[in-house]
């Protein structure tokens, strides 16, 4: 059973993180900062354990979102962020809140995540930079959105 808030008397859904991160430790801060306000949190060391990887083409109806926000870390152990969110694109993906975390952004990854419109954060994290970013996230998530029900079995082989 999914928990719920209520927004003037009416219930809505719960708010949804995704989060790539192979360093378990930051891995870990993230997901507590999202519980913390109420998120269901899905998090993955890599994007290869993440059902979404495995599909051809985004399982989400167009008014439904796989999440609220992605955060995903660049230079994670055989994987690169920027190339898994281009392919989640390329797939269809119609999540519209993208994030990237890095110690060394190259040249290069600017570029890419700039023409992917994501918001970029620098690591160590700044928090009081995230939770703003969050914030503003949460501000613009519509009150009628709808998020897929994850079928942990999504990928095709």
């Amino acid at each position: 059973m999914t928990r719920t808030e209520h927004f003037g008397g009416i219930p809505i859904a719960r708010r949804r993180a995704v989060i790539f991160e192979d360093d378990a430790l930051i891995r870990f801060v993230l997901w507590h900062l999202f519980d913390d306000k109420g998120y269901e949190v899905f998090t993955f060391p890599e994007p290869g354990m993440c059902p979404l990887h495995g599909v051809r083409e985004c399982p989400c109806p167009a008014d439904t979102s796989c999440a609220d926000l992605i955060i995903s870390d660049v230079h994670m152990v055989g994987t690169n962020g920027i190339d898994f969110l281009e392919r989640l694109i390329q797939k269809g993906c119609k999540q519209r809140h993208f994030a990237l975390m890095s110690g060394n952004f190259s040249e290069a990854d600017l570029a890419r995540a700039s023409q992917l419109g994501c918001t970029l954060f620098n690591k160590p994290l700044d928090m009081v930079q995230l939770t703003a970013w969050v914030e503003e996230v949460e501000r613009s998530i519509p009150l009628e959105r709808k998020l897929l029900v994850w079928n942990w079995t999504l990928s095709e082989s």
